[in-house]
């Protein structure tokens, strides 16, 4: 859904530019515009790109990112695309070992962040051709290189997926580094699971009252209670969940007093029933 794109694009703390060498597939080029809108990526260099930016499948693929196809620019070669990077990043997933293991040193997604992290580069990432890769060659121009964690016995992902992986990286660096503080990472989905002490000692209470309140033996009682906290405790409920529990525990509670013509219903709650 593309309704939402109002929302500024995320800032960060270094500049990603998307670089694609000779892609020839329209519904990669345009699964590929999704996926960096999805991450909050806009900027896209095409170097002799095999395939055309209006073909159908391609806007078809793209969805609501037809804005980064719109704004995409078009090159001659990776010097030219690049000119204006602080970087470059070369992927390939060819890790070959033996001798050319003293040309290709890589790094995961997750350590080319670490490393960007506060540069306030922009760093261009250069993906090759689909069933091809970067040439030697074009990999000798980048600064260093990048490769995902894949399985070795079956290591090269289809492009549009590797650009996804490494864009969704980025990203998640940028969530736990600045959301709610960069106006384009909304506190929308909170990163913090735990609650609040003083929400926990509620919940507790709550959960000590319903059990109190049962009908069963003073052993059952202390069963219930031990249980339910333990139960509650290992899911790691929000605040807001941790609130709604609380909320369940203190009307069953309230019930259950009243039934029992227990007036402590009266004292405790301010849930009344008539």
């Amino acid at each position: 859904m593309g309704e939402r794109q109002s929302i500024p694009l995320p800032k960060g703390s270094f500049e990603i530019t998307v670089v694609l060498v000779g892609v020839s597939h329209p519904g990669n080029l345009g699964a590929i515009c999704r996926s960096m809108l999805n991450y909050g990526f806009s900027e896209l260099r095409l170097v002799h790109p095999n395939c055309a930016l209006d073909d159908g499948d391609t806007r078809a693929r793209a969805k609501h990112a037809s804005s980064v196809l719109d704004n995409a620019s078009i090159h001659s070669s990776i010097a030219d695309a690049t000119e204006d990077c602080s970087v470059v990043l070369g992927t390939s997933g060819k890790r070959e070992v033996g001798d050319k293991t003293l040309f290709r040193h890589f790094v995961y997604p997750w350590e080319m962040v670490e490393r960007l992290e506060n540069t306030n580069q922009k760093a261009a990432i250069i993906f090759g051709e689909e069933g091809k890769g970067l040439s030697t060659e074009d990999l000798a121009r980048c600064d260093f290189l990048v490769t995902l964690p894949t399985w070795e016995g079956y290591p090269i992902a289809n492009l549009s997926h590797a650009v996804n992986a490494i864009l969704y990286e980025v990203q998640r660096h940028r969530i736990h580094t600045s959301l709610g503080s960069d106006p384009g990472l909304p506190e929308i989905v909170s990163i913090d699971r735990l609650m609040t002490p003083e929400l926990r000692q509620t919940l507790l209470k709550a959960i000590q009252q319903y059990a109190e309140s049962l009908t069963w033996s003073d052993e059952r009682k202390f069963s219930f209670e031990q249980t339910m906290k333990r139960t509650l405790s290992r899911s790691m409920p929000t605040d807001d969940e941790a609130t709604r529990l609380i909320g369940g525990l203190v009307e069953g509670t309230t019930a259950m007093q009243f039934s029992s013509k227990n007036p402590e219903w009266k004292k405790h709650h301010r849930r009344k029933l008539n």
